[in-house]
């Protein structure tokens, strides 16, 4: 005997979950997980914080976008939460009322840990590309590296990969240069035998990873 269909998740799931979680809908399932940890928070924070200024209130920079901490997104049938998401303002001019945005940001970021990095790269990544986000930003707050992909023709291509202290122009906000030693200022030294501390270690990816649309309707 076959085994039962699985009833796919609704919103009601999500809006159902503890207070304290993160509850997304993926392909139609439920997935709920605790809140981030600290490190996670502060370098989602940081990065806000050096991104505010000159793209969303155009100090130092050109402004035009609005850049927001852990948005829900309601893609099509997907419900996800990034941990930081942008807007041009041109597409957006203004937040809408309500809990949820149901405009594809232009740009999104997920800060990695060892519980969603995968589900982030292999499950998270496709349907924002199916969305239509244009860029994405894949952060590892524990290796200090930023990956940086553009959306081309139905696939996500790496742009840029970076680590450490680097100052770099990163898309789409490569108007300035971002400061990454800004990101995990206050994150405690990664330990020892991790990859960022072995001797001549390049933590940036020199691969360069494409993600097929070739999603069912």
């Amino acid at each position: 005997m076959s085994d039962p269909v699985k009833k796919r998740a609704t919103y009601q799931d999500v809006r159902d979950a503890h207070e304290h979680t993160v509850a997304e809908i993926v392909d139609g399932e439920l997935r709920v997980s605790p809140r981030p940890g600290a490190p996670h928070t502060s370098a989602a924070s940081s990065l806000m914080i050096e991104l505010g200024g000159p793209f969303q209130k155009g100090t130092n920079g050109p402004g035009g976008w609005i850049i927001l901490v852990e948005p829900e997104l309601h893609l099509g049938e997907d419900v996800l939460v990034p941990d930081v998401a942008g807007w041009r303002v041109e597409r957006m001019p203004t937040v809408p009322e309500g809990a949820y945005f149901a405009l594809p940001p232009d740009w999104v970021c997920e800060v990695l840990s060892l519980r969603t990095a995968v589900d982030d790269r292999l499950e998270k990544l496709p349907i924002y590309a199916a969305a239509g986000v244009r860029h994405a930003w894949l952060i590892d707050a524990a290796n200090r590296s930023l990956e940086v992909f553009r959306l081309h023709e139905g696939h996500w291509l790496v742009v840029g990969t970076y680590r450490g202290s680097q100052r770099v122009r990163a898309e789409p906000f490569d108007a300035i240069e971002l400061d990454l030693g800004a990101i995990w200022a206050y994150l405690p030294s990664p330990g020892r035998g991790s990859r960022a501390s072995e001797p001549g270690a390049d933590y940036a990816f020199a691969f360069e990873l494409e993600y097929e649309l070739e999603r069912s309707t």
